[in-house]
């Protein structure tokens, strides 16, 4: 057996993309248009590590989705969490819980997918102004 990929319903892609491949930084490996089925597939992964992708699912006729915390979390490990975070926020993503430990931190995509971060290695020292920033809604 063999991990492939999770998939993550979304409803903008373009909106996705730049949360994803933009401020997240994974790398766009392929994408699939279905005219059939009207959608399109598009599947991403951090840098250097092809074996565990996400596929972005966008179905071109209009859908609400709901309950994106139903999903849980996709994780990944960072080579420094603080950057990682400054990054997101640059990108305009709000860091919901704050790398305070200097390992742990959680965002959402568009979509409300959350988004653990976490630090390679051992945790980073405690830094400002992640050490006393509070959380802010869910993840």
């Amino acid at each position: 057996m063999k991990y492939l990929h999770t998939m993550v319903r979304v409803s903008n892609l373009e909106l996705s993309l730049k949360f994803y491949r933009d401020a997240l930084g994974l790398d766009v490996l392929r994408t699939k248009d279905v005219p059939s089925g009207r959608f399109t597939l598009v599947f991403l992964a951090a840098p250097g590590d092809t074996q565990a992708q996400v596929e972005l699912t966008y179905n071109w006729d209009p859908e609400t989705l709901e309950g994106g915390r139903n999903f849980g979390h996709l994780a990944y490990a960072v080579e420094n969490i603080y950057e990682t975070c400054e990054r997101l926020q640059a990108h305009g993503v709000t860091v919901l819980r704050p790398p305070r430990d200097g390992y742990m931190a959680f965002v959402r995509s568009p979509d409300h997918i959350s988004i653990e971060l976490l630090q390679m290695g051992q945790p980073l020292p405690p830094a400002e102004p992640w050490a006393s920033m509070p959380n802010t809604g869910h993840w």
